[in-house]
Parts: structure tokens; sequence; C-alpha cells
């Protein structure tokens, strides 16, 4: 059995590995002075409450995927994984999109797709683990102020490239 929950801790230091790549896009694509000098809304947060709420997000996502892991494997619950690895992959793309490309307007087709891939993976962990498709639901409103954010930038920043 303990042996069991040593494995099991390893698995759960995978889930928050694997989110913690996914973040590690911002440490490459800094906002740095061309996003400072963007018109943005003024309901926009300071720049220093992305880092926490990201960190925290990260973690419940990787304890969300973990929950789901362990009440049905990956082979149990192949499709679920298969999306929650989707939106990991889309969230991880939005970064060098804004940032490093500097387009604001495929980082929000982009942020889109991350927002309907957590619905996905929620309707698609629901089944399996209710208490791992709760712990989405902060990740989906914080995405869905976020495409908003983004599109406000985008839209206000139109004629600049």
């Amino acid at each position: 059995m303990q042996s069991m929950e040593v494995s099991s801790l390893f698995v759960l230091l995978g889930f928050v590995a694997a989110c913690f790549v996914a973040a590690m896009t911002g440490a490459f694509f800094r906002p740095g002075e061309w996003y400072e000098r963007l018109k943005k809304p003024s309901w926009r947060p300071p720049n220093r409450l992305f880092a926490p709420v990201w960190t925290i997000l990260y973690l419940m996502i990787a304890v969300s995927g973990w929950l789901v892991w362990r009440e049905a494997g990956f082979s149990g619950a192949a499709v679920a994984m298969a999306v929650y690895a989707l939106q990991l992959v889309l969230n991880a793309l939005w970064t060098p999109l804004f940032f490093g490309l500097r387009r604001p307007d495929l980082g929000f087709i982009d942020i889109v797709l991350v927002w309907l891939s957590i619905i996905a993976t929620i309707a698609l962990f629901f089944p399996i683990q209710v208490g791992a498709a709760f712990l989405l639901f902060p990740y989906l409103a914080w995405v869905s102020f976020a495409a908003a954010l983004n599109f406000s930038v985008w839209q206000l920043n139109r004629a600049r490239r």
C-alpha cells in the first residue's frame, strides 16, 4: 500500500511539472516595453497580480488532472487526459503568440481555444471525478477574464504592429 502512495505522489509531481512546463513560456516571452506601450483597458489588473494567480491556478490544474488519474488511470480516462493535455499545450502557446510574436489577434484565437478546451476538460472530468471538474472552474473564470482583456488590448491597438 505504501508503494502505491509513493507512486501516486510521483504522478502528482508529474502533473505539477507538466503544468509548470506550460507556465515556463512566460519566462521566455516576457511582456517588456512593447506591452507597456500598448493601450490597455482601465479595468486591467496590475502586472504583479498575474504571477501569483497563475501559480495557484496551475497547482489547481495539476491536482485536477491527478485526481482523475487516481480515479481512472491514464487508460481509463484516455480522452479526458488527451483533452486535458491539449488545454495545457494551448495554454502554453498563448504567451509566445501574444508576447513573443506581438500578436494579440493570434493570442485571442488561442485563448478562445483554451477556453473551449477547459470547458471540454470539465465536461469530461465531471463523470470521472466531480472534485477535479470543480477545481477547473477558477481557471475557466480567469481565462474568461483574460480573453476579455486580450480582446480589449487587441481592439485598442489594432493599428499597431
